[in-house]
Formats: C-alpha cells, structure tokens, sequence
C-alpha cells in the first residue's frame, strides 16, 4: 500500500480570463493531517473542488491518482463514494430541517424502504457526541449557531464511509473552545486512520495540528514542509505565502483619540421569538472619535445581536435603552434610519448578507447611498460608474473592472468592497463585525491599514472579533461581554489574552476600569 493516499500532478485549472491553477503537484500521506495554505486568490479551494469532484474531470488539466487508483470524478457523488468528503466553508444545511435529517440527508438510514427515525436519531446522537455538539438532534438547524452548524457538517461527513477529509476554514466560525474540540477530533481521527486536508488561515491552528503543509501562491505549488522538525513558524509560512517578510502582522499606527461621540446606555434586548429571554443585558458602552474600541466575547455572548439591534433594531425584539450620537439621543427605528442618522454595520457573514454576489461591483458600492447618486428618483449610471471605480482604487479591490461580479472576487477583496459600501454612507461609526474572518495574512493588513485610514478621518469604529489578538494589536480600548453583560473593559497599554479571558468567562458585571466620559 502506497504511503501517499494522495497525489495530484500537473493540476491547471482555467476560468474565462483567469488561470486560477497552473501546474499544481501534491502528495498526502495516508493516515495525516494535512494543511494547505495561502493568500485568498491562491487557489487552494478550486485545487480543492477539482479532487472532490466539484469541477468535473474533463473540466481541467492534470492527472489524480487517490488510494493508488487513477480518480476521474465527474461529480461529488463519485468523490464520496470513493471515500473523499468535503466541507466547504459556506456551510450546506437545510435550516427547516432537524440535525439528524441533516447529517444523513441523501443518505438517509432506512428499514424495510422507510426512514427509521429511531435509527436516525440514536446514530445521529452517536455522531454528535464524537464532535462535541450536545442538543437533541430532533433541533432543527436553523435554531443553532453558525458554530454547531459546522460541527453538524463535520457530523455528516463522518457518516460516510470516510478515508480524505477536505475542511475549508472549519474553525472560521467557531470560538477557541470549539475550534480546539474540532482539531482534537482531527487528531482523533487521525488515530482511526482517517487523513485530512484543513485549508485555514489561522496558522497558529495550522502549526498546532498539520504534519505536513503545503503552501500555494498565485495559483502554483510552491512547498511542502514538514512539521515534526520544528523548524517552520507562522513567519515562515507567511513569508513563503506572501513571497515577502510581514514585519509586523499589524500596521503602525499612531492613534489621535478625540471626544466620546457615540455612547449606548443600558441597552437590553430580547430574542426576536423566544420573547421572555434576554439576549443583551443592560449593556453599556461609548466610542470617541477616532479611536478603535474593540468587543470580544465567546459564541453566544451576545456581540452580533447587540451590533444589529443598535444598527436600526436589524435584530431582536422589545429594545429598550438609550442611545445617543454627538449627544443627540438616536431614533433609528429601521435601517434606513441609522444610516441616515451617521451609523454603518459590516456583517460578520459578508456572503450572505454583505454582499449582493450575483451584483457587479457598481451595484454593491452604491446600493447604500443610491439617493445620493438620484436626481428625482432617477440614478445618475455616470456618477455610479465614477464612485464605484474611485472606490475599486481607494480600497485596493483586485479585479478588472467595476463590471466584475462580487462573487467572483476573493474572500478579501469582497470584504474591501463591503468596507467600501459603507464608507460611501460616510458615516461616523463603523461597526465591524468579524471583519477579517476567512481572510488571508496579506489582506488582513491591508483591511487593517483601511481602519486606521478611517479613524485617522475621525470615525469611530466598534470592532468585534473572535481573534483576541487581533483586538489587541488593532483596538484602543476592549470591552468585553458574556451572557449578553459587558461584563468590564481594558485600554491598550493594560490588555492581555489572560485578563479578556477572565472577563469572558464572568457572569455578572466587573467593575474593570471606568468608562471613559
């Protein structure tokens, strides 16, 4: 038996104006954990999509061999009953139907012709407990989080026969604690036999887990390197996924804090249908001017619910609290409002509520501010043209034109556009949820390098993110929540992972510092 369960050679793949592969080799051991790396744009999700029968065979150049057989899949199905499962990153759940139908959906366990729902359940059950998730899987899907959504994915892939792995960014979505429950479980897996291929940009999981790691960059193979011999570190894989040295993983950056402008008082908000429960909890909290005020917090914390129920009541149900902006107390009763009214909210799911992907580039800059480019209710297609190309420029959008669609950009060139959409409202604070999740080194600096760019103009930004030290290399001060509490805050000179995390993990309400007045 081969040592390598995996090779690919001569991979090239071509879309219409682009060669997104070009020449690609890799070889997986059987029985590892593999890590493929690179900058968004790469080519590690196409390369991806090729072995696991996404793109046909026939659709690309270059030969496939897995379990030392020659592989020509037409379609998943071919993949799957070969033994090669993936998980993409935009997660394939049917929210309408329960946990356990999801897991087995396509495969379902029958008796006798008919589903068995006892059978359904208790395998289901089983499922679940290997990767950690404990609700009754009769939930239905749409009434979990984003992060039990992807451990539900990994359940169903478990349910199938097997042998290669492919996760795409698993833990994008999940707090430490689920991640590190998820790269136990590679591990475990490991053990049963079972190889992975785990394309993350977190490369500190990376390091953490993978035997081998294989980097690309501008759609070609340029390493392979072992992990056992200690010698590869986060700035070397940075190095070879950038081709250059990042000095700093977050720009300088001199901050010219001004008043307090924007504060929130006693904001509480309930869950939009379970209506006796709290989902934010007299939260207080203020922005000045040009200053970068960072919200951390575990899964279900609270963070999202409380940025979308102050962006316009977008979230929740019986909201009450004060809001003010300048000292004017805020009347957003919708969204239109509280962009008019100087606010803009950048989701943490840009693919689904960022972004219009099926829309040029044009459509989703200047579909905030439309009135803004309408002469009696008629749009001006010159002034939109004009913006949205000034935009493309000032952010560093990678595509050929402003004609381009969103959906064909990378994971970092589309969270450019959504920061530029908002910026067109010009507003004066900047909620940005998870603002770099999924997203390369090399463009996590430079969407870094853009927020620097606004506060310096004096906005404000509120800044969540599940990257502690992400929050600490960007934020000037950190508040922290928990069971929908701001539960204290930190300034910069002050802030550690340990002492966020202690607040994190509270209750109830610290006394922390003061708030800034």
């Amino acid at each position: 038996m081969s040592e390598d369960i995996l090779r690919m050679r001569g991979i090239t793949k071509r879309f219409p104006g682009v060669l997104a592969l070009s020449g690609v080799a890799l070889g997986v051991k059987r029985a590892t954990i593999h890590a493929l790396v690179g900058e968004n744009g790469a080519g590690k999700s196409t390369l991806m999509k090729i072995l696991s029968g996404v793109y046909a065979y026939g659709d690309f150049d270059g030969e496939i061999e897995f379990d030392g057989e020659p592989a020509q899949f037409k379609n998943i199905r071919d993949s799957e009953a070969a033994g090669v499962v993936i998980i993409h990153q935009e997660l394939a759940l049917v929210g309408e139907l329960s946990i356990a139908e999801n897991i087995f959906l396509g495969n379902e366990r029958k008796r006798g012709g008919v589903i068995s729902w006892d059978r359904t359940n208790t395998e289901a059950a089983r499922l679940m407990q290997k990767v950690g998730l404990h609700d009754n899987p009769a939930t239905l899907v749409e009434k979990i989080g984003v992060g039990k959504q992807q451990l539900v994915e990994i359940a169903k892939a478990l349910s199938k026969d097997v042998k290669l792995l492919i996760l795409d960014e698993p833990t994008a979505a999940l707090n430490d604690s689920d991640s590190e429950n998820l790269l136990e479980l590679l591990r475990q897996l490991r053990e049963e036999g079972v190889t992975s291929i785990i394309i993350s940009h977190k490369l500190g999981e990376v390091l953490s887990v993978a035997d081998r790691i294989t980097v690309l960059r501008d759609g070609q193979s340029i390493e392979t390197m072992e992990t056992d011999a200690g010698a590869v570190t986060e700035d070397r894989l940075i190095k070879s996924m950038v081709g250059r040295d990042l000095e700093h993983l977050y720009p300088p950056h001199e901050p010219k804090i001004g008043k307090v402008f924007f504060e929130v008082n006693d904001w509480t908000v309930y869950h939009p249908e379970q209506r006796d429960r709290v989902i934010v909890n007299k939260a207080s909290l203020n922005v000045a001017r040009g200053e970068i005020v960072g919200l951390a917090g575990l899964m279900g914390a609270g963070r999202t619910e409380f940025a979308m129920s102050v962006f316009g009541r977008s979230w929740g149900s019986n909201i009450t609290g004060e809001a003010t902006m300048d000292g004017k107390r805020l009347h957003a009763r919708n969204v239109p409002e509280a962009i008019e009214a100087g606010l803009a909210y950048a989701t943490e799911d840009r693919k689904h509520y960022g972004l219009h992907l099926d829309y040029d580039l044009r459509e989703n800059f200047t579909l905030p501010g439309l009135d803004r480019l309408s002469t009696r209710g008629v749009v001006d297609q010159d002034k939109v043209n004009a913006v949205s190309e000034r935009l493309r420029v000032e952010f560093g959008v990678k595509a050929p034109s402003v004609y381009s669609l969103a959906g064909n950009l990378s994971g970092g060139n589309q969270q450019k556009v959504v920061l530029g959409k908002w910026v067109f409202t010009e507003p004066e604070l900047l909620i940005l949820d998870e603002p770099t999740r999924g997203i390369d080194v090399g463009a996590k600096y430079e969407i870094y390098e853009l927020i620097h760019k606004l506060v310096d103009q004096g906005k404000g930004v509120l800044m969540i993110s599940s990257e502690l030290p992400e929050l600490l290399g960007m934020c000037d001060r950190i508040y922290a929540m928990s069971a929908g509490h701001i539960t204290g805050q930190v300034d910069r000179a002050n802030a550690t992972q340990e002492e966020l995390m202690r607040l994190m993990t509270l209750e109830t309400a610290s006394g922390g510092e003061e708030q800034r007045q």
